[in-house]
């Protein structure tokens, strides 16, 4: 019984990592997104 408690915590420990990884990937790649466009909307003004 506690074998199976220990796995479940520790699962859900891990999809709720990966869950908050994929929110942060997500963030930086907004922030990406923003630096690109703003290096071409400069580039395109010159």
């Amino acid at each position: 019984m506690k074998k199976i408690l220990f796995a479940s915590i520790a699962f859900a420990i891990v999809l709720t990592g990966c869950n908050t990884l994929r929110g942060v990937g997500q963030d930086v790649s907004s922030a990406g997104h923003v630096v690109s466009d703003t290096a071409t909307n400069t580039q395109e003004k010159m």
